[in-house]
């Protein structure tokens, strides 16, 4: 099958599924491509339809097992044409349970065919300098895998007539899904007194989480625990304090510091 245009989409707050969703994009080599950031939040309030001589590759992170309950709208006003789909989940070296599972059967229903899904390795939200977790991942070995899973799906698409010869697809998971895609609420952000007001934190915030003019200011129920403003902050000023996500941390170093490679379903 040929496809008209490539669209790629990602919700990243801290750049690593933007990362896998462009090398996979430059394994495919598309004439034309567009791209949609869906961490902006101006963004994911724009629909999104698509003709099925396009592709869509959109990729998430994981979160608690599961797809970010905070693209729930976003993803139930899109809508596809028997339009085909590479599901990409990104994980921090944990596990990623049910979410490519889910992604896959969300787009589904609004008009999508899956016809490849992945699931790659990204620094943990919670990854510090002291508990470092998948730390700089996706590294250069990840990215060489992304474009050659990107040529695979190339090749793919020139091998098939049209998406839906491609029943026979298996996108590991389980239902009822596993997880909860809840997020904790929780008041985990240290401010130390290096923080000059930048406003780069407020910028970065897929939530509005943080206040514009009081960088200190975080709305907890807003906050989705990326850590994009502590890991983007210049000064440095921005830390995980002690409570639970410090914890949990901690935890995850301890528990899952054996390299996890990524895993292809074509």
């Amino acid at each position: 099958m040929k496809t008209e245009s490539v669209n790629l989409v990602y919700f990243s707050p801290t750049g690593t599924t933007k990362a896998v969703i462009s090398a996979i994009a430059r394994g495919i080599n598309p004439e034309r491509m567009t791209i949609t950031d869906i961490t902006k939040p101006d963004e994911r309030k724009k629909p999104l339809e698509l003709k099925n001589d396009h592709l869509l590759i959109i990729g998430v992170p994981v979160y608690m097992g599961r797809v970010p309950a905070l693209l729930s709208e976003w993803l139930g006003i899109i809508k596809g044409n028997n339009t085909p789909v590479v599901c990409v989940v990104v994980y921090g070296n944990r596990v990623y349970e049910d979410a490519l599972l889910e992604l896959s059967d969300i787009l589904t229903e609004r008009g999508f065919i899956t016809v490849a899904g992945a699931a790659f390795i990204g620094e943990h939200s919670f990854s510090t300098k002291s508990t470092p977790i998948a730390k700089d991942r996706p590294d250069k070995d990840d990215i060489s895998k992304a474009e050659f899973f990107g040529k695979k799906i190339q090749e793919k698409l020139k091998a098939i007539s049209s998406p839906e010869k491609n029943s026979n697809l298996i996108i590991p998971g389980t239902h009822p899904y596993r997880g909860d895609s809840k997020l904790w609420i929780t008041d985990f952000i240290e401010v130390s007194d290096a923080c000059i007001q930048c406003g780069v934190c407020a910028d970065v915030c897929p939530c509005g989480a943080v206040s514009p003019d009081k960088s200190s200011s975080v709305d907890i129920e807003k906050c989705i625990t990326c850590c994009a403003c502590i890991k983007k902050c210049p000064e440095h000023a921005r830390s995980i304090k002690p409570g639970m996500v410090s914890d949990a941390s901690n935890r995850l170093f301890t528990l899952y510091s054996q390299r996890k490679e990524p895993e292809y379903f074509l």
